[in-house]
């Protein structure tokens, strides 16, 4: 009896193990945590500026509320962007290419080999007919348009429906990080020791630290997305060139997506439609090939 008891103990303990582990899993996919971490730090942060002898401490003192107030409302405005981006769908490829709506008819002749288009491919995975310059996320479990990357800090893909999207985030939370940068610097208070400095300005300098982190870290990804932007180029054909049927061919960096930096800033910013790559790849193949 005592086995038997000590058995079902263990079968019970393993169970609830298994269990948890999953939720543990199902939250990461999710993004759940990811989410919430980045929320949490955002908060603790602001809270760190406005609670030190910072300038925003010292200008709610005077009453002056405006620029605590422009300061409160960029976090929330990046915040928002965050779960904009995290949650939005970047262009998930759910049905084949040729199945849909209006258009479908042009889609059709697109689907037929032409010496100027590379054969467009199936994917192995979800079986769907991937448009130009889609690609399957392993992660997402899904082709996305327009695919650029897979971003870890969002838990979300990054594609053709919220890439404009993500490079605006960026810019916004570069933009609130550096202020925050300079308010930290500002609470830092002098100390007659090492030891008392570093007890007065203790939860400061974490900030500072965090703060100066992802300052640089913002700083970078915007200026790459912003240069793969100006030529119209997505991380993921920058990175696999080499290995991308419609671009392993072309001679050089030649890239025939690209229609100068104002036109595909406008493009990027600009229009919110779906783009039909196979057709802007044939234009510029056919031009090329009259040139």
């Amino acid at each position: 009896n005592v086995k038997h008891i000590l058995s079902e103990i263990r079968c019970i303990k393993d169970f609830i193990g298994r269990v948890a582990v999953r939720m543990v899993q199902s939250l990461f996919r999710s993004g759940f945590l990811v989410r919430v971490g980045h929320t949490v730090l955002t908060w603790v942060v602001t809270l760190i500026l406005f609670l030190h002898n910072t300038d925003l401490r010292r200008c709610e003192e005077r009453g002056e509320l405006l620029l605590p107030a422009l300061f409160f409302l960029l976090v929330l405005l990046s915040v928002l962007l965050y779960f904009t981006v995290s949650l939005m769908d970047p262009g998930f490829v759910l049905t084949d290419t040729f199945k849909g709506g209006q258009g479908s008819d042009e889609e059709m002749e697109l689907m037929i080999p032409q010496p100027s288009i590379p054969r467009l491919r199936r994917c192995g995975f979800c079986l769907l007919q991937q448009p130009m310059r889609a690609k399957h996320c392993k992660t997402c479990k899904h082709c996305v348009r327009r695919f650029d990357h897979h971003c870890p800090w969002i838990e979300n893909c990054v594609g053709e429906r919220n890439h404009r999207w993500f490079v605006v985030y960026l810019l916004v939370q570069l933009l609130a990080l550096l202020w925050a940068l300079h308010i930290a610097l500002s609470g830092i208070s002098p100390g007659l020791t090492w030891d008392l400095w570093f007890r007065v300005n203790g939860f400061l300098l974490a900030a500072l630290a965090v703060v100066g982190v992802f300052s640089g870290v913002m700083l970078l990804l915007l200026g790459c997305h912003l240069y793969l932007v100006s030529i119209n180029c997505t991380t993921w054909e920058f990175m696999s060139r080499h290995r991308i049927s419609y671009l392993k061919n072309c001679g050089g960096e030649e890239n025939p997506f690209d229609r100068g930096v104002f036109c595909n800033l406008w493009d990027f910013f600009c229009i919110c439609r779906t783009v039909m790559w196979e057709q802007v790849y044939q234009k510029n193949a056919t031009e090329l090939n009259e040139f």
